[in-house]
């Protein structure tokens, strides 16, 4: 099987994730009102599927990596293991003393909490520890901007479709609204970061003394 690059597998996840808010704000609502037991079974764990995919990919992605990158996929995901653990510890905890009040809704965000928190671990990793990049920005220096302005703007499109529906409770409001935000607050941050960092090697050339 095709090593799966780097470009690849974001372009696999960024869609995959497109696909599971579409299938949540769309179909996942479906099931309140459905009253066949498989029928809203199957509604329900519709989302579940995009991110099987992501797991498959992730698993895929590690497989075919050397034993540097495997380290440092290893680092992220004990970290992301480990802050998950701890934040189910203390949200068992505060529920059995009866301080909050938690359903089973509270488990929609285990995976995402767990897939950000590795995501960041690992571009800390690599970016400050090691000096590296978690992608080829020379081949493509704007991309990742593009792809969370994209990301937004498809969140903005899927809002307007479940507003336009009368499908869109608190949960999905709040789903979109924050996945939308947040990657118009990293496109930002991404894109200062880069231009910053073209401007400045962009300096140091120019400072080189040509032999």
């Amino acid at each position: 099987m095709k090593r799966l690059s780097e470009r690849a597998y974001q372009s696999h996840v960024s869609i995959t994730m497109l696909v599971y808010v579409v299938t949540m704000v769309l179909v996942w609502p479906l099931a309140r009102t459905t009253h066949g037991l498989w029928l809203k079974t199957l509604l329900a764990a519709a989302p579940a599927l995009p991110m099987l995919y992501v797991i498959l990919l992730l698993a895929r992605k590690v497989a075919d990596s050397d034993e540097f990158e495997q380290r440092i996929h290893l680092v992220a995901l004990g970290v992301a293991s480990a802050v998950l653990a701890a934040l189910s510890l203390i949200g068992g905890l505060l529920a059995a003393a009866g301080a909050v009040s938690l359903d089973g809704s509270i488990l929609i965000w285990v995976f995402p909490v767990m897939m950000v928190t590795y995501s960041l671990t690992r571009w800390w990793v690599i970016t400050r520890r090691y000096g590296g990049s978690t992608e080829c920005e020379q081949a493509s220096v704007w991309s990742l901007p593009l792809r969370l302005l994209l990301v937004a703007a498809l969140m903005g499109v899927v809002l307007l479709a479940a507003w336009w529906r009368g499908r869109l409770d608190d949960l999905s409001l709040g789903l979109l609204a924050g996945l939308g935000s947040s990657s118009l607050l990293l496109a930002a941050i991404e894109s200062v970061r880069r231009w910053w960092r073209v401007r400045r090697e962009r300096v140091g050339a120019q400072g080189t003394p040509q032999p």
